[in-house]
């Protein structure tokens, strides 16, 4: 698919130009109670499934403003008067965070989603995928992660500055192993003490992504993109990244798109209904079989998955058929990443640079640390 057809496809994308076209509507000074800004907040409270949990109404007016009514067309034809502001790598960045931000595997799509996601806005929103679609800045998104320079972020929690990367430097086998272990005992529980109804209130674990070494590309400014695009991230106070080598002829299988995802489920499926029956139901509205990738399977043939950035806003918070009754989300990943399954990327443990982060209020910006904790 073109770049175009990819951001209108999946609703990772539609949100990243939603986003866009919010902030340029920001930057315009030209907002007001007939604002395309107020209509999308309008309506973004009228479609969560729970009222108030994403969007809140508080003070003079939320009264009224909870009783207008705001239609999908009424919002697409102030989209066409939005002025586009220009595409900038830091506007792209900001807009696919945000998307990222309220990707959510444990509860229903929120309003905004649900918005995007109707006929008149993705006709809409096309002017708004062109209009980034014909940015430099987007070109990296589909291009071969394996010919870059690839590096691998750990976040510090806390105050105990507890480092999250805790797959740096072990065999990639052993952790492979475990993880194997591991999603077969949950698989096994799951069956025998969580009900067969989807929509039961119950809760686990929603990700599909391996607990492996894990890497990305620089972007322009020089900094990871593993810093920078994190679902259900929090707000760590640091960050390390390492340089990761990559044998030469490493066997990278590159996820384009959702077809790609279901070639490997197909190839190496896992069961995974029992433990992802209900979150996935929330997030899909699709019940019946789920299955992921077998990694351990999957490792003897290829050295590492790399999700490309078209792939993951096309795909992600899906439900991707792979055969007649069986189909799987991608769910955890970043756009860029590569999971590694066998020693052919290795962390060079000298080979560090630190970050922390500062916050503008709303958003959190990492530069390099230039007196990092001992």
């Amino acid at each position: 698919m073109s770049v175009v057809e990819t951001l209108l496809a999946g609703p990772r994308g539609r949100r990243l130009l939603l986003e866009y076209a919010l902030t340029a509507d920001r930057l315009s000074n030209m907002q007001s109670q007939n604002s395309f800004h107020m209509a999308v907040f309008l309506a973004t409270y009228h479609l969560d499934v729970d009222h108030g949990s994403g969007v809140v109404m508080f003070g003079p007016g939320a009264e009224e403003a909870r009783r207008t009514v705001v239609t999908a067309e009424g919002i697409a034809d102030r989209l066409t008067r939005v002025v586009l502001s220009e595409v900038t790598a830091t506007a792209v960045r900001k807009a696919m965070e945000l998307s990222m931000d309220f990707a959510r595997y444990w509860q229903e799509p929120d309003g905004a989603d649900v918005l995007a996601a109707t006929d008149a806005m993705r006709g809409a929103l096309r002017r708004v995928a062109e209009h980034v679609a014909q940015s430099p800045w987007t070109e990296w998104w589909s291009t071969d992660a394996a010919l870059t320079e690839q590096w691998a972020v750990g976040r510090t929690f806390g105050d105990a500055g507890l480092l999250d990367d805790s797959a740096v430097g072990r065999p990639a086998a052993e952790v492979l192993s475990e993880c194997s272990v591991r999603t077969a005992v949950e698989e096994e529980r799951a069956a025998r003490e969580r009900p067969l109804d989807p929509t039961a209130s119950v809760g686990g674990a929603w990700w599909s992504n391996p607990p492996t070494l894990c890497s990305s590309r620089l972007l322009a400014d020089g900094t990871p993109a593993g810093l920078w695009f994190v679902e259900d991230g929090s707000d760590p106070a640091r960050a390390v990244s390492r340089r990761v080598t990559v044998a030469e002829g490493a066997r990278v299988f590159e996820v384009d798109g959702p077809q790609a995802w279901a070639q490997l489920c197909r190839r190496f499926p896992l069961e995974v209904t029992a433990q992802k029956r209900h979150e996935w139901y929330r997030t899909t509205g699709r019940s019946g079989r789920w299955v992921i990738p077998d990694w351990p399977r999957l490792a003897e043939v290829y050295d590492g998955v790399n999700l490309t950035t078209t792939g993951y806003l096309s795909a992600a918070t899906t439900a991707i058929p792979v055969d007649d009754d069986g189909a799987s989300v991608i769910a955890g990943w970043a756009p860029d990443e590569t999971y590694w399954f066998t020693d052919a990327a290795t962390a060079i443990a000298d080979d560090v640079r630190h970050w922390v982060s500062e916050s503008d209020g709303e958003r959190l910006d990492w530069v390099e640390d230039e007196q990092p904790p001992a």
